[in-house]
């Protein structure tokens, strides 16, 4: 496998070390920088649904998967990584069989013609959040067990992410299909795969994109949202509502903007599913350049020290592991800021730590804890 820059001699210099405990190695800058994305995620929900009649209560329910996740990624960052690698293919498998039961009656149809919810009373699980994460711990573990990637491997890779992207595709969810795309491409990179075979899958990556929107597989509307950005004047107002009043809210508010629940678009409802997939709006308008960009300074802060922990990982798998998560928090931020200022189309992907939901909130705990695993069991 190919190294990111860490030299895994002196890591091995450590190995025999007396380390009492793992808890000595936790990345406290990570911690720290999770913990006020979470709370600046709380106060952006609060701030979006307050003019609701179940407002708090939402906010609650949200307060509540956040503990939950805080407790999962304590929890998972105390196992040591390799164990939880040992059952890849259970879990991945898992929530393979739970990603395709969506497809089936017991899943719930969303607002625009995605069935990808399971819905019990005022509990709604989106099993997409956990396969993107079992598909990065089956990748990373599958590549971090072999020496070299060749074809036959990289097949057996490309079968484990094809899989995932086609059941999200069938639901249709091309946004969160583009994920489990990068997350691929970035663990393959690192992985070792040559760049002929990389160069290849990124012209098929383009052209099975391409094709999509051009198929039936997308209703008209749903590709009318995800052209707009690009082509505002070749689509119907309707389709280019969610980032002209996006754009609008960002704008208004300025160096510093209007304050916390004082923000003119988000009192008065202007844009559409704020509290989830467009919840940048309200840092922007209500906390204007500043607040807008210490969330994306935290955000960085978190993707650093992501990705030193693959640096210093003490194995191919734990590297690939970070890799994963790294990338797939990439795209998240890359994608849902995005489309907030109207320059990515609009897809429907959460922000992570921010956005209302409770499935987002504790996989990307759960994915930062196994990234403090491979950092805290480094020297194990």
């Amino acid at each position: 496998m190919q190294s990111i820059g860490v030299d895994r001699r002196s890591i091995s210099g450590f190995r025999g070390r007396d380390v009492s405990s793992a808890w000595k190695h936790v990345d406290i800058v990570l911690l720290v920088a999770t913990g006020l994305v979470l709370l600046f995620g709380l106060v952006m929900v609060y701030s979006a649904t307050r003019r609701f009649p179940g407002g708090t209560g939402i906010l609650l329910r949200q307060g509540l998967f956040v503990v939950v996740g805080i407790a999962a990624m304590f929890g998972v960052s105390l196992i040591d990584y390799r164990r939880i690698a040992d059952w890849w293919q259970i879990i991945y498998g898992v929530a393979m069989l739970v990603l395709a039961g969506v497809l089936s009656p017991l899943g719930s149809l969303g607002a625009f013609g995605t069935k990808g919810w399971y819905a019990f009373g005022p509990v709604v699980f989106q099993p997409v959040e956990i396969a993107k994460l079992a598909t990065v711990l089956a990748v990373a573990s599958y590549l971090g067990s072999v020496d070299r990637v060749d074809l036959r491997r990289l097949g057996t890779a490309l079968v484990l992410l094809v899989i995932p992207m086609g059941l999200t595709m069938l639901q249709p969810d091309l946004g969160s299909a583009l994920v489990f795309i990068v997350v691929g491409l970035g663990m393959l990179v690192v992985g070792g795969v040559r760049l002929r075979h990389l160069s290849l899958l990124v012209i098929l990556g383009v052209v099975a994109v391409f094709g999509i929107l051009q198929s039936s597989a997308l209703d008209q509307y749903q590709k009318d949202r995800l052209t707009a950005f690009a082509n505002p004047d070749g689509v119907s107002a309707k389709a280019r509502y969610n980032i002209d009043q996006a754009q609008t809210a960002i704008s208004s508010g300025g160096l510093t903007g209007y304050g916390l629940g004082k923000g003119p678009s988000t009192r008065l409802g202007y844009v559409p599913a704020q509290q989830t997939d467009f919840i940048f709006t309200v840092a922007g308008e209500e906390f204007g350049f500043v607040g807008s960009g210490l969330l994306l300074i935290l955000f960085a802060i978190m993707i650093w020290r992501i990705w030193r922990a693959a640096q210093l990982a003490a194995d191919s798998m734990g590297t690939l592991l970070c890799i994963g998560v790294m990338s797939m928090f990439l795209f998240h931020i890359f994608e849902n800021v995005g489309m907030n200022l109207g320059i990515m189309p609009v897809t429907g992907i959460p922000l992570p730590l921010v956005s209302q939901g409770g499935s987002a909130v504790v996989a990307s705990c759960i994915a930062l804890g196994l990234v403090q695993s491979v950092h805290m069991h480094r020297y194990a």
